[in-house]
């Protein structure tokens, strides 16, 4: 299966609790953290709440 590298950009101080948990479910916990996670339908709407936090790297 393919893999997607994210990045978390965005502080999640001040978020509603649902996107700290969305963050928390894809392995985000600090800024600048990079993780590299399975590309699926799911993952994909994870990242899409989150769209303005983290940066999908190459």
């Amino acid at each position: 299966m393919a893999k997607i590298k994210l990045k978390q950009t965005g502080s999640p101080i001040r978020r509603p609790a649902s996107q700290r948990a969305t963050l928390k479910g894809l392995g985000l916990d600090k800024m600048n953290r990079v993780v590299e996670i399975e590309d699926t339908a799911e993952v994909r709407g994870m990242i899409r709440t989150v769209r303005h936090m983290v940066q999908i790297q190459d």
